[in-house]
C-alpha cells in the first residue's frame, strides 16, 4: 500500500503531466488557476496541497472530469429491498427446522 507522501506524489505528478500536456507553465498555469506559484509548485511537488488548489488547478487545465474518477457510483439506497432481501436469505439457510412436540397428558 502507497504512503501519503508516494500518493501526494503521484497526484502531482499527473496534474503537471497534464500542463506539460498543454504546453504551459507553472506560472502561466498559476495564473490561469488564480492561485500562487508555490501552492502550484507544492501540488505538482507532492509537498502538500489543498484540495482547492487542485481543483482550480484541474479547472484550468480543462481536466475537471478527472475529478469523478475519485468517487463512487451512486447507487440508490432502498431499505424495503434490504429488507426483502435479508428476509429471503433467512428462509434459505440450511439447517434443522423447528419441530413442536406435544407433551403427553399427565395422568
Amino acid at each position: 500500500m502507497a504512503t501519503i507522501d508516494e500518493l501526494e506524489r503521484a497526484l502531482g505528478a499527473a496534474v503537471r503531466a497534464h500542463r506539460v500536456a498543454r504546453q504551459l507553465t507553472r506560472a502561466e498555469l498559476a495564473e490561469l488557476a488564480n492561485v500562487s506559484l508555490g501552492a502550484l509548485r507544492n501540488l505538482e511537488t507532492g509537498r502538500g496541497s489543498t484540495t482547492t488548489t487542485l481543483v482550480k488547478a484541474l479547472r484550468a487545465l480543462e481536466a475537471e472530469q478527472w475529478l469523478t474518477t475519485l468517487t463512487p457510483p451512486s447507487t440508490p439506497f432502498d431499505p424495503l429491498a434490504l429488507l426483502t432481501q435479508r428476509e429471503q436469505e433467512q428462509h434459505r439457510r440450511p439447517g434443522p427446522s423447528r419441530v413442536r412436540h406435544r407433551r403427553a397428558p399427565t395422568p
